[in-house]
């Protein structure tokens, strides 16, 4: 059956850190005798431990009956409220984490990073103060306070000297002194970071493993968790070696901590953005079988709200949960829209991370724009992530025997939608773009509601030209688009008489373009065809187009929405500037895209001392998409480093560049380094889609200045 529905749907730098790279003398004392000698026996870095097998048993490292036997969860100051935030900030956050439900669900460390401290954070008597003006009754009031919340408290310090002007806080020389001063205090954990530390040219395995027996020796014999947070990386903070970076911090950490910083930080104050956590859930995935109960991974903290869309976050949490990490809000948690909130509060989404196993899911075949990755539970069943990282809907498939699941029927928990399917092998769902499945496969002989999956839709023909199938179409105002649904059976009895609706912005008019299914065998596929006639007045932007599919009058889901772009009219003319044409959309890495302009500064376009008046300065990755229309037949121009990376320093400045139409690459520079100009020539015949893509080069995004030089579109 067919249904046919209308509504509005329409849509409407990064700054790296650095230290002072003047050498500076620590006079802090370090012991070297390290609380284990397990660290020998971690996994080797260059080997891929198998996909779900990997930690079955458990790593040495604290017992279970550590402070942390399960990923903690908690709040943490830094991101929402930065450096300056008071002692009646912080009781607000806690009362709100207890009225919301956020403490109940197990968020219950209230968490001071950086900036609780005095100016002179250290007294005469050689001990740690805060801020007399905004923790007026002092710090082990505050904890006292925190716990009358029936919350834990935790606090921060650094493992190196105190440096005055490059770092604002430091345990260095003082380990044993501050352990036993948190504890008095009353804190339950302690965040140790390394900026210090690094400014000192300190050997982090050598402080974090003396800062980690203080805190165990600590005077009042009270259990605290030990985050080992050493965010140096290079080329981000420096060209270091690699045993004073936070991924080398798996080899040693295990054996000492609850948990271990594993990337640099995942943003900035006020700002968490979707690639940096792809970044940091790629680095926290590089060693999984040294993790388990008691001791986790750390990619670092949840931005709900800072820069993420709400399927971004979902997604975030949807990975820190395959990866056992810790779970703490970044952001001020007392200003979360409700969708934010239920992320948080979803009971099955907390189960798998809390689970007892402790195992930290790893991909399951090869890493790309879609994955699986799997986490075995305590019960029998795998939770498994269906992700998709790029730009478009996607359909992701895995299969229970690649899950390492055995039999021939499974029940399906989709534990963001809370529908409960069956399957008889095969794990498939449709997924948006920067988006996640989070899914329980559990071994069940039941046959329950057959597992139906439709894909989001997709446009197969423009007027009367085929197009390849697309979820991200650019068009113009007036056109009919032929969309297709496909529906997957992945049960194992027959869905009879699925019920398909397209759901389309107001005004668009949609009709059926073909008989509906009637019924969709087990293992088996439908496809059901609508016309969609887009009206002549659309305006230009983006709008989205979905599918709602029920069997019987039982909902089976709503597919993620595919977009169709209406496009500004299309250049005409020969010799066009493209650049001064309007585009449809527009990224750069940092900053923003700049016409006629180097990014970054305002200054002309610059490339082998040669200026070009026209063109595009971007900062890698960069994607500029524009509408041709079918309507040009060439594109001329040049492609370069600016000469202003010169300005900067002789790190990164190096870039690829690819003219890409209808999702074909058209041209490829390969890696272009500076100094150097790089013209193309490239036929464009029939292209309605064109998208002038850049990307780092393999070397990181950082001083990344890319031109594109006097494009020309030759149009008729």
């Amino acid at each position: 059956m067919y249904t046919v529905r209308t509504g509005a749907a329409r849509i409407c730098a990064r700054i790296t850190t650095t230290l002072l790279t003047t050498t500076l003398l620590a006079t802090a004392l370090i012991a070297t005798v390290p609380l284990s000698t397990n660290a020998a026996a971690a996994p080797d870095p260059t080997t891929t431990p198998p996909a779900v097998a990997n930690t079955t048993g458990e790593p040495d490292g604290p017992p279970a009956s550590s402070p942390s036997p399960t990923p903690y969860q908690g709040w943490n100051t830094y991101y929402g409220l930065g450096g300056d935030f008071t002692a009646d900030e912080v009781l607000d956050v806690a009362d709100f984490l207890v009225s919301s439900g956020l403490a109940d669900a197990g968020y219950d460390i209230v968490w001071l990073d950086g900036g609780w401290q005095d100016d002179i954070p250290r007294g005469a008597d050689g001990i740690l103060r805060g801020d007399t003006e905004r923790f007026p009754d002092g710090m082990a009031a505050l904890a006292d306070a925190i716990h009358d919340r029936g919350l834990r408290a935790g606090i921060y310090t650094d493992a190196g000297p105190y440096i005055p002007g490059s770092c604002g806080l430091g345990s260095g020389g003082h380990y044993q002194t501050d352990a036993d001063t948190f504890a008095e205090w009353g804190y339950d954990a302690v965040k140790v970071d390394f900026l210090c530390g690094i400014a000192a040219d300190l050997d982090p395995q050598d402080a974090f493993t003396a800062f980690a027996r203080a805190l165990r020796d600590n005077s009042s014999g009270r259990p605290m968790i030990f985050n080992l947070c050493n965010p140096v990386t290079s080329p981000d903070w420096g060209d270091y070696p690699e045993e004073q970076q936070s991924t080398w911090s798996w080899t040693y950490a295990p054996d000492i901590a609850e948990s271990w910083r594993t990337y640099t930080d995942v943003g900035f104050v006020g700002q968490i953005q979707f690639k940096d956590v792809l970044r940091n859930f790629d680095a926290n995935a590089r060693h999984p079988g040294v993790a388990g109960p008691g001791h986790f991974s750390d990619p670092d903290y949840l931005g709900p709200e800072l820069g993420m869309t709400t399927e971004e976050f979902r997604t975030q949490m949807t990975l820190w949960t395959i990866a056992a990490a810790p779970l703490v809000i970044a952001s001020d948690p007392r200003t979360l829209s409700r969708p934010s909130m239920d992320i948080l509060l979803d009971d099955d989404v907390l189960t798998i991370d809390q689970d007892p196993l402790g195992v930290q899911g790893t991909r399951i075949g090869a890493a790309g724009t879609t994955e699986t990755w799997a986490k075995p539970l305590a019960d029998g069943s795998v939770a498994v992530a269906l992700l998709n990282r790029g730009d478009r809907p996607a359909e992701v498939t895995t299969t229970t025997r690649d899950l390492g699941l055995r039999g021939r029927s499974f029940a399906v928990l989709d534990t963001w939608t809370d529908h409960r399917t069956q399957s008889a092998g095969t794990i498939r769902a449709a997924v948006p773009a920067h988006g996640a499945a989070l899914l329980r496969v559990t071994p069940d002989r039941h046959h329950g509601v057959p597992r139906l999956v439709a894909t989001p839709p997709a446009v197969t023909a423009i007027g009367d030209d085929t197009v390849a199938p697309t979820t991200d179409l650019l068009a113009t105002a007036g056109d009919r688009l032929t969309t297709e649904v496909t529906l997957h059976n992945d049960g194992s009895t027959p869905v009879r008489r699925p019920e398909v609706a397209l759901e389309a912005p107001e005004g668009w008019t949609v009709r059926p373009a073909g008989p509906a299914p009637r019924v969709v065998r087990p293992g088996g596929s439908a496809t059901a065809s609508f016309t969609v006639d887009v009206p002549a007045d659309a305006g230009t932007g983006g709008y989205d187009v979905a599918a709602t599919v029920s069997s019987r009058g039982v909902p089976a889901g709503t597919t993620p929405p595919s977009r169709v772009t209406i496009a500004p009219a299309a250049p005409s003319g020969a010799g066009v500037v493209l650049s001064h044409h309007p585009w449809v959309s527009a990224t750069s890495g940092w900053m923003e895209p700049t016409v006629d302009q180097s990014v970054g500064g305002g200054n002309p376009l610059t490339v082998a001392g040669t200026v070009h008046p026209t063109g595009l300065g971007v900062a890698s990755p960069s994607q500029v998409r524009y509408g041709l229309g079918a309507a040009c037949t060439r594109l001329t121009g040049a492609v370069g480093i600016d000469d202003a990376v010169d300005t900067v320093g002789p790190e990164g400045g190096t870039a690829t560049f690819d003219i890409v139409g209808d999702d074909e690459t058209l041209w490829s520079s390969g890696v272009v380094e500076r100094g150097v100009e790089l013209s193309f020539d490239v036929d464009v015949t029939g292209v309605r889609d064109l998208i002038l893509r850049v990307g780092d080069g393999g070397d990181g995004g950082y001083n990344d200045r890319a031109d594109w030089l006097s494009p020309l579109a030759h149009c008729g």
